[in-house]
């Protein structure tokens, strides 16, 4: 749908009712808005808004798999340093995701509408700042406050392209089924979008690899050569490796340049919230309080949360253990590629089985199928066959993984207007909340893990773990996401929002949409008194 359309029905942008006389001389409404936005959702519209997805994905999934390695070997911080970078930008882009969203609920209805001045005004800055992320200074002493100050630059500005961005999901369509479909196109450009930022970033830097270091005791002489090669190797490929970071960040930042052109020109954005223009902000305490007092949210957040940490863990270690406690080193990327594919292709069909089964049997359907290959992979002897089995299975969890809280969070936010008709335009504080509780699951996944394998001795280079560290992984991929999984779907239990009580609210929001247009009709057809 293009963006100029809107010009040839309304003869100013500010303009909200196209008027016309009749016979008598007096002025009446031709189209109310209501009806002027009950278009029905294109598919182009769906595609474009999902394409807006994918620049979160992407250098999310570039920053979390190869921001540290970039850290520790291409900018040969110290550990210590590299793991401060690593949490206060966690931190600090967690924290930024609320306050984003109480400014976006306060925004004011533009021409372009409320979500979108924020997503291209914060396009150019961010792409700036993650090009500079992958920049070593030549600079020793501030290498570490140049890492922090465009990192946390850098998640800021993503946060107020991404919570407006969740938050659109309320404004391109007053239908429930039209969201959900869209929510759909979304998932899955973002689940690719998570195989681009695999693919282009490993494949540019894959020359950056450092040989293994075998884990033997050598002697004086021996060792002093083998340090002589190193040295001369790391000299040699250093500007290599730097420039192919550059490169890669260049790449990854024309493609979210590209993603944010498309949704803008791609997606128009419609007021579906009646009233909400003209009604009185709410302080951020009081937001607060109505969003995280509505029982339904809290807990699907919570069970979201528990559902999200389960998988954040084994996607955050299985490359290590495919790599050393089942020994392929030289196939752990194709199994990376094999889930991220299988999240790909099978989101339609999850699509399709919420459609037709519901929300709630969906989600303990899907999210527990990974289950019995988890417990598996630890139990057989190691077979790459029975690792490319898990990946698909694990690949088809993390689908409805990603599907299902964007699906079901406008449920939520349906609800909560159902219970509260006078309380409305907080869609920006439901959408920042959840991605803040994520990115805390993410943070906690990092930190847990790292800290678990530190104590059970890890090594960075070798070739071989200890048993210690192969435990430690097992129990990473398999024991602790299985009991996470188990307590995400208890909380879901008490989950109300059921597919009656969703068409329950959806039936009474079209009553009010609908008394809100014949009340707007009503007043449009009110005789202009002017001289």
């Amino acid at each position: 749908m293009a963006r100029g359309e809107g010009a040839e029905q309304f003869s100013s942008g500010l303009l909200h009712t196209a008027k016309t006389v009749n016979q008598d001389g007096i002025k009446i409404s031709k189209l109310s808005p209501q009806q002027e936005r009950k278009r029905a959702l294109t598919v182009w519209s769906k595609v474009c808004f999902a394409i807006g997805g994918a620049p979160y994905q992407i250098t999310a999934t570039a920053l979390g798999f190869f921001l540290q390695i970039f850290l520790l070997d291409v900018a040969l911080l110290d550990p210590l340093n590299a793991s401060v970078i690593l949490f206060v930008g966690r931190a600090w882009d967690a924290v930024t995701d609320p306050a984003i969203g109480f400014l976006v609920s306060r925004s004011p209805w533009t021409r372009h509408g409320r979500m979108m001045p924020w997503i291209l005004v914060s396009t150019i800055p961010a792409v700036l700042c993650y090009f500079l992320i992958w920049v070593v200074p030549p600079i020793e002493q501030g290498k570490i406050m140049w890492y922090l100050l465009f990192y946390c630059l850098f998640q800021t500005l993503q946060t107020c392209f991404h919570v407006p961005y969740s938050a659109l999901t309320m404004f391109i369509s007053n239908k429930q089924e039209e969201r959900d479909s869209a929510t759909a196109y979304r998932m899955t450009v973002e689940v690719l979008g998570t195989v681009i930022g695999t693919a282009v970033q490993g494949q540019i830097v894959g020359m950056a690899n450092t040989p293994c270091i075998n884990n033997t005791s050598p002697t004086n002489s021996s060792n002093h050569s083998v340090h002589g090669n190193n040295s001369q190797l790391l000299d040699k490929k250093v500007f290599n490796e730097r420039l192919a970071y550059m490169i890669a960040s260049a790449v990854i930042s024309l493609i979210y340049v590209l993603c944010a052109v498309v949704l803008f020109f791609g997606v128009r954005e419609q007021d579906n919230q009646g009233g909400l223009k003209a009604q009185k902000h709410v302080s951020f305490q009081t937001g607060l309080r109505l969003v995280m007092g509505h029982g339904p949210y809290v807990k699907l957040v919570l069970a979201f949360l528990f559902t999200s940490l389960a998988f954040m863990l084994l996607e955050g270690n299985f490359a290590v253990f495919i790599k050393y406690t089942l020994g392929f080193r030289e196939d752990f990327q194709n199994i990376l590629l094999v889930i991220m594919l299988s999240a790909t292709f099978t989101i339609p069909m999850w699509q399709w089985f919420l459609c037709r089964f519901g929300k709630k049997t969906a989600v303990y359907i899907g999210i527990p199928w990974a289950v019995p290959f988890m417990i598996l992979v630890v139990c057989v002897k190691s077979s790459l066959f029975v690792s490319y089995i898990v990946s698909i299975a694990a690949g088809a969890s993390v689908a409805v993984a990603f599907l299902l809280p964007w699906s079901m969070l406008p449920d939520v936010v349906d609800d909560f207007k159902v219970q509260n008709p006078t309380s409305q335009g907080h869609e920006a504080i439901f959408y920042s909340f959840y991605v803040f509780f994520t990115k805390f699951a993410s943070g906690v996944s990092l930190g847990v893990s790292t800290l678990a394998l530190s104590f059970a001795g890890y090594v960075t280079g070798v070739c071989v773990q200890s048993d210690s560290v192969n435990l430690t992984l097992k129990m990473l991929v398999s024991a602790a996401p299985v009991s996470l999984i188990a307590l995400g779907l208890l909380i879901f239990k008490t989950y109300p929002i059921n597919e009656e009580c969703r068409q329950y609210n959806n039936k009474q929001l079209q009553l009010l949409l609908r008394n809100e247009e014949q009340e707007s009709e009503m007043e449009a057809l009110k005789p202009d008194i002017t001289a």
